[in-house]
C-alpha cells in the first residue's frame, strides 16, 4: 500500500497576480491535483503562470462528495493542493472541512502561506492589532448584525470582517448607531488597480461612500482601541 500523499493548503493572490510565493508556484506545478473553489477563477492564475496541473472543483455545494474523492486520492499517495478563489484557504470558505477530513484520516496537511485580505488590511490600517477578532462574513439580517455589534462593543478587541458592497452602507448605519466613536478602516479592492483604504468614524465613512458609490468587496476593521506609543 502506498504512503499517503500530502494535502497542501496554498495561498494565492487576492488581486494582483504577482503576489504569489515561489514555493506556492512550485507546489502547484508538482502536485497531482489542484482542488479549487471556483475553477474558472483559478484557471486565470494557472494560465498566467503556465501551470498545467489537473484542476478539480471543491466548493460548499459539493464538499461532501468531492471531499471523499480527494481523500481517496490522498490515501492512494497523490499530493493535492487546495486553493480558494483568493487569499488563504479555510478562512471563510469550505476548505476547513477538507482539512479536517484529512487530519482525521492521518493525512499530512502542510500550509503554504501567502496573501490574506485580513492580514493585508491590518498591516496597512495603523490600528492596534493585538488582540484582534476575525468575524468572516457578517450575518445577512440587520437585526442579527445589530445584536452582534451590541455584544462586540463590550470586548477589548480590534474587529475585522468581510462585507459585500450592497450591504456595506447598512453596516455603517448600524455602527453609527451602536459604535459611533469607533475608528473604521474600509479596505476595498486590496492589491488591485483601484485599491482604496479609507479611515474615519462610521458617520464619516457613511457620508463618503454615500457620495462616492460602492464597488468591490471590503475588508473592514473596527476598533475602539488606541495605539500605545
Amino acid at each position: 500500500m502506498p504512503n499517503p500523499g500530502t494535502l497542501y493548503i496554498v495561498s494565492t493572490p487576492i488581486g494582483n497576480l504577482e503576489d504569489i510565493t515561489l514555493r506556492a508556484l512550485r507546489v502547484l506545478r508538482e502536485v497531482n491535483v489542484i482542488a479549487a473553489e471556483d475553477t474558472r477563477q483559478s484557471r486565470k492564475l494557472l494560465s498566467y503562470y503556465e501551470i498545467k496541473t489537473p484542476l478539480i472543483s471543491y466548493r460548499e455545494e459539493n464538499r461532501e462528495k468531492q471531499g471523499k474523492y480527494i481523500l481517496r486520492l490522498l490515501k492512494e499517495g497523490k499530493d493535492v493542493a487546495l486553493i480558494s478563489d483568493a487569499g488563504t484557504p479555510c478562512l471563510s470558505d469550505p476548505g476547513v472541512h477538507l482539512v479536517n477530513l484529512a487530519l482525521e484520516a492521518g493525512i499530512r496537511v502542510s500550509p503554504v502561506p501567502g496573501p490574506s485580505a485580513v492580514v493585508a488590511a491590518l498591516s496597512a490600517a495603523g490600528v492596534p492589532t493585538h488582540p484582534f477578532l476575525f468575524l468572516g462574513f457578517l450575518p445577512q439580517r440587520k437585526g442579527r448584525r445589530r445584536r452582534l455589534f451590541t455584544e462586540l462593543k463590550k470586548l477589548p478587541y480590534t474587529i475585522v470582517f468581510y462585507e459585500s458592497p450592497h450591504r456595506f452602507k447598512d453596516t455603517l448605519n448600524i455602527l453609527v448607531e451602536i459604535m459611533p466613536n469607533s475608528l473604521v478602516v474600509a479596505a476595498r479592492e486590496l492589491t488591485k488597480l483601484y485599491e482604496e483604504i479609507k479611515r474615519g468614524s462610521p458617520a464619516e465613512l457613511l457620508e463618503y461612500y454615500s457620495r462616492k458609490g460602492i464597488k468591490g468587496e471590503f475588508t473592514v476593521i473596527v476598533t475602539n482601541k488606541k495605539l500605545d506609543y
